[in-house]
């Protein structure tokens, strides 16, 4: 019986990385798999799922007017899709969420959604918000805090490393934009206003 699942987790937990190894697990087997990235993250390149380790994949795009149901209907017509995996899911739709979820019913094809929760405001993503309603299976993949405690926080940070309190929800970028910490130093950021809160020692390279 087919699955929606939703593998959630801060900035830098190794969401791609889970994402290629599934994608690769099935292909393995003799199964064929549809991957999706989105559209608007174009930093490893248009057209692909890229992992910091070293790991890639070519992908299929989505943005928010994508059919994802429609497509993934006719290319299982055309040949058998035995998995559908989804990076960034946070971008999609509350429309797209359901539609993969009639993937699972009407298809019967397991749909695998890796993403972030929330965004550097600790507000959830609209992606995010209806898959923690619907999915079948919720998993949490763990990176930690510079303190050793699990990250589940993501900071925004301008070139001079102070957190931005506000702003627009989409604003892409990696390890120089963002950085994943705990509870407890995302609020001590936050207050202070400075990157030193998070990380003395990158403070100080900053300084």
């Amino acid at each position: 019986m087919a699955q929606l699942y939703f593998y959630y987790s801060a900035m830098n937990a190794g969401k791609s990385t889970a994402l290629l190894q599934s994608s690769y697990n099935y292909q393995e087997r003799g199964m064929r798999t549809l991957v999706y990235t989105a559209e608007i993250d174009d930093r490893f390149g248009s057209g692909k799922v890229s992992s910091r380790i070293g790991l890639a994949s070519p992908a299929c795009l989505y943005n928010p007017q994508t059919a994802l149901f429609e497509q993934i209907s006719q290319a299982h017509a055309d040949e058998a899709v035995n998995c559908v995996l989804i990076d960034e899911c946070q971008f999609l739709t509350k429309e797209q969420v359901k539609a993969l979820s009639d993937v699972v019913d009407s298809l019967d094809i397991p749909v695998l959604c890796y993403g972030l929760r929330t965004d550097f405001r600790g507000e959830l993503f609209s992606g995010s918000q209806y898959l923690l309603a619907w999915a079948d299976k919720l998993v949490e993949l763990k990176t930690v805090c510079h303190c050793g405690r699990k990250a589940g926080m993501v900071l925004r940070l301008d070139e001079n490393g102070v957190p931005f309190r506000e702003g627009e929800q989409v604003v892409i970028g990696g390890n120089e934009r963002y950085v994943s910490v705990c509870r407890k130093h995302y609020k001590e950021a936050i207050e202070k206003g400075n990157l030193q809160a998070v990380d003395g020692k990158a403070a100080e390279s900053n300084s």
